[in-house]
Formats: structure tokens, sequence, C-alpha cells
């Protein structure tokens, strides 16, 4: 049986980052970090609010039983 490392590429990240500092100038990598970034703390917002929702339908749901 072969051993299956977490890490298994870590050459791989190294080398697109590599690529990405010597096609792209600083401000550019900056850019695409900082869009990066936002897209996950939309992604992160968008999940709170589905999970708020459920909680609201849930107490919505239990009052509406309790009258």
């Amino acid at each position: 049986m072969r051993e299956v490392r977490a890490n298994a590429f870590p050459g791989v990240t190294d080398a697109l980052r590599a690529v990405e500092s010597l096609l792209l100038g600083g401000g550019q990598r900056t850019a695409r970090r900082n869009a990066w970034t936002s897209v996950l703390e939309d992604r992160r917002r968008a999940k709170d609010r589905v999970e708020a929702q459920h909680v609201l339908e849930a107490v919505a749901g239990r009052a509406s039983r309790a009258t």
C-alpha cells in the first residue's frame, strides 16, 4: 500500500508562485491577492447569511407552533 501525503505537490505551488512573480509586477500580484481575499470574504458572508436565514426560519416555525 502506498503512503499518501497530505501535501503531495508542494513543488507545483512553489513553481506557480515563481512564474507569477516573473510575469506579474508587484502591484498586479497584490491586486490579484486582494481580489481573491475579497472573494473568500464574500463567500464567508454568504454562508453566514444562509445560516442566519435557517435560524430565523427555525425560530419562526417554533413561534407559529406556540401560538
